[in-house]
């Protein structure tokens, strides 16, 4: 018996639960596809893998779904920094990254000092004051735009309305921020 599946991201917001794919103790055949794919419908490049074995047992083993969208990964940045958790955006900051404010005199390079800036900054503010995410792309897999604004304890902050505009790139099968 001849069993097959495939397992694909198709770069949403939504998180894609994992795929379970059932494959056998003593396989007579297990060959595996990759394929990097372009969906008209979505307008966005996904990895697609496909896994085929065959046997007279049954077992399942449980395959992830590819990379994140890049949207995906900047909603995860502004998660990190509106919950304090720089850990969790560390790994989201590409080593070589360039973080410009307009605010600033000069641009932040590199993950060291950017992490710096936000430290300082997650350390003077409350976690009351939040980044709200209005309207984000996802049509690119490499770029993102968003508009945000402030909220304080869940109400519009004045004068806080903001855009942000980010380059992606994929390091070690990572999308991370540039």
């Amino acid at each position: 018996m001849l069993m097959s599946s495939t397992a694909s991201s198709f770069f949403s917001s939504k998180p894609l639960p994992l795929h379970r794919i059932p494959i056998l103790s003593r396989p007579q055949l297990i060959s595996t596809q990759h394929a990097n794919i372009f969906t008209s419908s979505s307008k966005a490049w996904a990895t697609k893998t496909t896994i085929k074995a065959s046997s007279s047992e049954n077992q399942t083993v449980t395959v992830a779904p590819s990379v994140e969208s890049a949207s995906d990964v900047v909603r995860s940045f502004y998660e990190g920094i509106n919950g304090h958790d720089l850990d969790s955006v560390e790994e989201l900051i590409a080593e070589n990254c360039v973080y410009e404010d307009l605010i600033f005199p000069r641009p932040f390079v590199g993950r060291k000092a950017i992490l710096e800036f936000f430290n300082k900054f997650i350390d003077t503010v409350s976690k009351d004051l939040q980044f709200v995410i209005d309207d984000i792309s996802n049509e690119d897999s490499f770029a993102v735009g968003v508009t945000w604004h402030l909220e304080w304890k869940g109400k519009s902050f004045p004068f806080s309305k903001g855009c942000s505009f980010y380059r992606l790139d994929a390091v070690n099968g990572k999308r991370q921020i540039m």
